[in-house]
């Protein structure tokens, strides 16, 4: 799998995408390969607020639940609900099927992401 060098990603496996203030954000193609197929996504509320590496949601598989952390702190400004009734799209295309928007407070906080060479890296 390649990694899209538009993105910015985590050690926990999150991707996002930056446009302008705003960021959508999901799982990698490696995290819902290890996950297996995905029967449940648990999303936020619109207007939540979070700090980076806060938990803001989960997805359940049939092999087990992953929580999901904010790669930067920010407010949720959408939410993708076409999830709630099709799951399985994080499973299809998972760099393109974004779980939620937020609003960064901290665009300072993009520093600490690495990019798609050296999470490629990371995971080996």
């Amino acid at each position: 799998m390649t990694y899209p060098t538009d993105l910015r990603y985590t050690k926990d496996h999150e991707w996002i995408r930056l446009n302008e203030q705003n960021g959508h954000i999901g799982i990698t193609d490696y995290a819902q390969e290890q996950l297996g197929d995905v029967v449940y996504v648990e999303l936020p509320e619109v207007g939540r607020v979070f700090a980076q590496g806060d938990q803001f949601g989960s997805v359940e598989s049939v092999k087990a639940v992953s929580d999901l952390y904010c790669p930067v702190g920010g407010e949720v400004i959408e939410v993708n609900t076409v999830l709630e009734t099709q799951p399985e799209l994080v499973n299809k295309n998972p760099h393109e099927n974004w779980m939620i928007v937020v609003k960064l407070t901290n665009p300072d906080e993009l520093a600490s992401l690495i990019d798609a060479d050296a999470y490629a890296s990371l995971i080996g």
